[in-house]
């Protein structure tokens, strides 16, 4: 069934019971369709740690990388602007 979406803001309890019978509606503003209206499906619990042993993260992941620096922040160090310096007004050194 396509609805337009005043008629759907009209009728919205009456269209959610379609649905939940099976019936597949559509609603549209100026004959273009924007949504659908679907039965709610159960998500599956997500169980922590399913990719356990999958991956590892490197040692060095924390250090910095002059050369992705240079390409963010310019080429010379001293140009770089640590992280906290605008809120806490500190200098770096």
């Amino acid at each position: 069934m396509v609805v337009n979406i005043s008629e759907a803001k009209a009728k919205l309890s009456k269209l959610v019971d379609m649905v939940y019978h099976g019936e597949r509606v559509v609603i549209t503003k100026h004959n273009l369709p924007l949504a659908d209206i679907v039965p709610h499906r159960q998500e599956e619990k997500r169980s922590p740690g399913i990719l356990k042993g999958e991956f590892t993260t490197p040692d060095n992941f924390n250090e910095e990388d002059e050369e992705l620096n240079a390409l963010f922040l310019g080429s010379s160090p001293e140009s770089y602007i640590p992280v906290g310096s605008f809120r806490t007004g500190k200098t770096w050194q």
